[in-house]
């Protein structure tokens, strides 16, 4: 996988054929947190998305979140006590802007769909158990970028690996490396799986799987969005 940089297009989560995608990192000075207004279900328009998003599975269409009201924000981010106002952002809470999701609205669906706001969609364990942070480490964004992969695409257990990797090397007192990372994980996608997953190369083992069987995690995941963004704020991921 080539680490060129195609033209920018608004982010769509899952890949398909000869399409440029690109999401963009909040910007900390100029996002705050906030939940959207409350969707009433029952009186939105049915929406077809299986006619917008042909190339989606069936089962990418019905992988949607069940956080989709302001409370399950604010119940993510608990006692600010506690979370120190950083359960989203590595710094503070306000540096960034994290929403709840709409209803019945699948992971796959990105801004180009009326018109939205640039955001991209981030599972609730990443944050809460693997403890990602954000804006994204630029080893974080050339990574993701190197393997074309959006940030809900990949599996949560290989975001274990990204951030134990991390851990590591930050105790070594060295820059984390994207190419000595893939010295040790390959990156693999059994079949029509979903989601993306790096596996440990055979003789070059350095990090055991977070848990042997990750569960009770899909269909919890937020919007990520940026009302303001810069350049620098925009990772292409090249086909």
């Amino acid at each position: 996988m080539g680490r060129g940089s195609l033209g920018f297009r608004p982010i769509r989560l899952f890949k398909t054929p000869s399409l440029s995608l690109c999401f963009f990192l909040p910007s900390s000075a100029s996002l705050s947190i906030y939940g959207a207004y409350k969707n009433n279900a029952q009186s939105s328009p049915k929406v077809d998305y299986k006619a917008q998003y042909p190339w989606a599975s069936d089962e990418l269409l019905v992988e949607c979140t069940s956080l989709t009201t302001v409370e399950d924000v604010t119940n993510h981010q608990g006692d600010p006590h506690l979370y120190n106002f950083n359960t989203f952002c590595s710094t503070h809470d306000s540096h960034v802007s994290v929403r709840h999701g709409t209803p019945g609205e699948p992971v796959c669906v990105d801004n180009q769909f009326n018109g939205r706001k640039p955001f991209f969609f981030m599972y609730q364990t990443v944050f809460k158990r693997v403890g990602v942070r954000l804006p994204f480490t630029s080893f974080e964004r050339e990574l993701l970028t190197e393997i074309n992969t959006a940030p809900a695409q990949l599996h949560p257990n290989s975001w274990a690996f990204v951030r134990a990797f991390q851990i590591l090397y930050g105790y070594l007192g060295v820059p984390p490396s994207v190419d000595v990372f893939l010295h040790f994980f390959e990156v693999k996608k059994q079949g029509k799986s979903l989601w993306v997953s790096f596996s440990g190369i055979v003789g070059r083992i350095l990090l055991t799987l977070f848990q042997n069987s990750y569960k009770g995690w899909k269909g919890l995941f937020f919007r990520v969005c940026a009302n303001k963004h810069n350049p620098s704020d925009v990772i292409p991921i090249a086909t």
